[in-house]
């Protein structure tokens, strides 16, 4: 008798294909013609959630890492859990005006528009290894414009890592030769 193994079991022994169910299509937005990633549900499920986390840190284990930047507002929920797995601290890339300190701020042009990014002054030291962390790496000009914050610093970009990589925009060309590390590729 030929034993089959039960769809759940499979996905027990590729963690990936069972976190990468999580990922939702939403077709047409934010606009017309765009098939949204919608990274929600797999926050929702633990398993998913710890399965890409986990693998983005297994990536630095033994790098020198002294900051991870996380881009608003996604990054921050991976950016965050990746610099505590590190033992680095976290520096926040927001949305203009949401700061309180003094900033620096960048201009960059995205998939749909142009917009800007802040980080405040002093917040990565002089000569720090910085890792930056977005959910999603598309076209590449959100990740450049944070690293640009780290370099306005004094501080070095290391790496850049997404939990989601849309190979077809090319964004890993625009990065390289850093290193560029994502755990679901589409």
């Amino acid at each position: 008798m030929k034993h089959e193994t039960p769809a759940h079991a499979t996905a027990t022994l590729d963690p990936l294909a069972y976190a990468s169910k999580f990922v939702r299509d939403i077709p047409d937005f934010p606009k017309p013609g765009i098939l949204f990633k919608d990274i929600t549900p797999l926050l929702a499920d633990p398993r998913a959630f710890h399965i890409v986390l986990d693998t983005l840190a297994e990536r630095f284990i033994g790098d020198h890492v002294d900051a991870v930047v996380g881009v608003e507002a996604r990054g921050f929920i991976f950016g965050g859990a990746l610099a505590a797995r590190l033992n680095a601290s976290f520096v926040p890339a927001r949305k203009p005006g949401k700061l309180p300190a003094t900033t620096h701020k960048v201009s960059y042009q995205t998939e749909y528009s142009f917009a800007e990014l802040e980080m405040h002054k002093g917040s990565i030291r002089e000569g720090a290894r910085a890792i930056v962390v977005d959910d999603l790496l598309a076209t590449g000009g959100t990740a450049k414009a944070a690293a640009e914050l780290v370099h306005m610093q004094g501080g070095y970009v290391v790496a850049y890592a997404f939990a989601i990589e849309l190979g077809f925009l090319g964004g890993r060309e625009k990065l390289l030769p850093i290193k560029v590390e994502s755990v679901l590729a589409y």
